[in-house]
Order: structure tokens, then C-alpha cells, then sequence
């Protein structure tokens, strides 16, 4: 875990702070892998948390695993476009969004790699603050599974664990021995009450 956290920001006194979201059980319902439209559904009151984060100053990035890609089950570009629906009926436009289409047994065998962008491994929000210049250490990251609590923990992230439904479901696969996972920063019971504990944090 140390090798994760000991990478440096480059130029901190121009980097901005982030929340960095997981889409599924966060933003939006988690109801298995979403692959149609009429599978989104926004969760109470999160439009206007986003807003109220933005107006506060932090770059705002979905952080994701979608192994519908590896499964087949949409494309790469397919998942943009259901991305684009999600930020339509959300009011917003997000400062980023990353996706891992990996999987460990994925049915698409080119997909079927240990990549390092895979949650709990912390590549895309590293690969994230390269590209919008942003300060991990004043940074967040909100999750509904123990992995996200990871992945945020081992990019120098404080970590918010939210209970929308999902939070107690079996570990997603990996392929890596998780071992015991780190004690959040925060438990909270969804995004609004994230939000709040962000602001009176920060």
C-alpha cells in the first residue's frame, strides 16, 4: 500500500482539491450493471449536493468499474453515451469521468487483464489528478463498497463510506488478496450527509 500512497503531487501550490465519486450506489441507484436507460435512476437530493460541492470549489470525477465492457455487455463507447444520460438527468456536466472495462474473468478475453485501473487499485484517480492537476491530499473519495475505501486510501484520499444499499454486498472480484480493509474517514448514510462532513472538513 505504501508504494500506492508515497507517489508525489507535482506543483501542490497550484493543484485543486476533488471529490471523487463511484457512480453506482452513489449517484445513482445500484441495481446490478446498468446497460439501459430506463436503469437510471438519479438518488434523492444529489443533483443539488453537486452543485453545492462545485460552488465550494472541487472538481467533481466519477471513478468507476464498468465490467459491462468486459462481459460484453456494452462497448466502451456505449458506456460513454449511458454516461452522457446520467450527467443529462443529473442537470451537470462532470469534471471527468474514468472507467475501468476490465475484469478478472472476463468473458471478452482482451479485456481480461490485471490492470492497475481496476477499483481497489487507485490508477484512475492517480491518472485523474495528473490530467486536471488535482491535490489528493485535500481530496476525497466517495464509495459504497469497502473497495472504494481502499482505492481512495491508497491514492492519499480521505475516504467517505456511504450506506445507500450496497455497502454490506459481497466484495467485488479482484485479483489481489484484499486482506482488511482501512477505516474510513467518514460513514455516512449517502451523498448529502458526504457532502456536509466534506464542507466541515475541508
Amino acid at each position: 500500500m505504501d508504494d500506492y500512497v508515497s507517489q508525489p503531487n507535482p506543483h501542490p501550490s497550484d493543484l485543486r482539491p476533488a471529490i471523487f465519486l463511484d457512480r453506482d450506489g452513489v449517484l445513482i441507484e445500484d441495481a446490478g450493471l446498468v446497460t439501459k436507460l430506463d436503469e437510471i435512476h438519479i438518488l434523492p437530493n444529489v443533483s443539488e449536493t453537486l452543485e453545492k460541492l462545485h460552488q465550494a470549489g472541487y472538481i467533481l470525477i466519477i471513478i468507476s468499474n464498468q465490467a459491462v465492457v468486459a462481459r460484453g455487455l456494452l462497448t466502451e463507447s456505449q458506456v460513454m453515451e449511458l454516461e452522457q444520460a446520467v450527467e443529462d438527468r443529473l442537470g451537470m456536466r462532470m469534471d471527468g469521468f474514468y472507467f475501468c472495462p476490465h475484469h478478472p474473468q472476463a468473458t471478452l478475453i482482451e479485456y481480461r487483464v490485471a490492470c492497475e485501473c481496476r477499483k481497489p487499485r487507485p490508477g484512475l484517480i492517480f491518472q485523474a489528478a495528473g490530467e486536471l492537476r488535482i491535490d489528493r491530499s485535500r481530496s476525497f473519495m466517495v464509495g459504497d463498497r469497502p473497495t472504494d475505501i481502499l482505492a481512495g486510501t491508497r491514492a492519499g484520499c480521505r475516504t467517505i463510506w456511504v450506506h445507500t444499499g450496497q455497502h454490506f454486498a459481497a466484495p467485488i472480484q479482484t485479483d489481489e488478496e484484499l486482506g482488511a480493509m482501512p477505516v474510513p474517514d467518514c460513514v455516512c448514510s449517502g451523498l448529502p450527509e458526504a457532502a456536509t462532513w466534506i464542507l466541515e472538513h475541508r
